[in-house]
């Protein structure tokens, strides 16, 4: 469960991603959805264009928050002397965030206008969002400490308590019914309908109200983690996996990034310095 402090602290950032992308879409509609061969008359060509004023700048500040998002996450990420600096999702956020507006002002950056080698950073870079996009929702799947860490297989199990157990020692029930809940909620993690069959049998035991509700509780967090579990080790390998494509995308984006930067500088074009 998402905190309230973690949830206004993801909705500020969806909140200026949201605002920065209609403002500026707002502001350069008129030219953007002016021919390439006519924005040299347009009144705001001399703002808008790649080397304009705030075109140039949308470059630059996209540049330094894609850099920013991916450095200060990995740094975050490997030295465990920062711990103290906050919890390692909040970086994961905070990196998403930077390496999500970071492109869309690029992209503004470009006006629009994509070719060349630039076109292959450009698609690098949208290829890495779609990919972060996938590494989100995989990153989700795999349970973790309040602090971040990846939990293990095994830590994992360490959660699971002895239905059969705790069912026997607190509760009235037939020999036969126990064994079906204690079976049907193993059987839970892929069948659905078992938490129906357990309600019935609950009743057909003639248990209290209270109890079957306190009964359903743990049959269900038990259901809720062997599901876990099982998807646990598939989704630490698709992870693993998504890196092998996540990773190659950056490198050639930032690379292509720097030269671009690099002959643009060579040819005159800084802003306003």
């Amino acid at each position: 469960m998402k905190s309230a402090a973690h949830r206004l602290y993801i909705g500020s950032m969806v909140l200026i991603l949201i605002t920065v992308s209609l403002y500026l879409a707002y502001t350069g509609y008129s030219y953007y959805n002016t021919s390439l061969e006519e924005r040299f008359y347009h009144t705001n060509h001399e703002l808008l264009k790649p080397n304009g004023l705030l075109g140039h700048g949308l470059g630059i500040i996209g540049s330094i928050s894609m850099v920013a998002g991916v450095s200060i996450y990995m740094v975050r990420k490997r030295m465990k002397s920062l711990i103290r600096l906050g919890q390692l999702k909040y970086w994961l956020e905070f990196h998403i965030f930077l390496c999500t507006i970071g492109p869309i002002l690029v992209l503004f950056h470009t006006s629009f206008k994509i070719g060349g080698l630039v076109s292959v950073s450009f698609w690098s870079m949208v290829a890495v969002v779609l990919s972060g996009i996938v590494g989100r929702f995989i990153y989700l799947q795999i349970p973790r400490t309040i602090e971040g860490r990846e939990l293990s297989l095994n830590e994992v199990r360490g959660f699971k308590s002895d239905i059969r157990e705790i069912l026997a020692t607190n509760y009235t029930l037939e020999v036969e019914s126990l064994n079906a809940i204690v079976d049907w909620t193993r059987e839970g993690r892929k069948d659905r309908s078992v938490v129906s069959r357990i309600k019935r049998t609950l009743k057909a035991n003639h248990l209290k109200r209270s109890q079957r509700i306190t009964i359903m509780k743990l049959v269900k967090y038990e259901i809720s983690l062997n599901r876990r579990i099982d998807r646990l080790q598939t989704m630490q390998n698709l992870f693993r996996y998504w890196h092998v494509a996540h990773l190659p995308f950056a490198l050639v984006m930032l690379i292509i990034m720097v030269v671009h930067v690099a002959v643009s500088i060579v040819f005159g074009y800084t802003w306003i310095f």
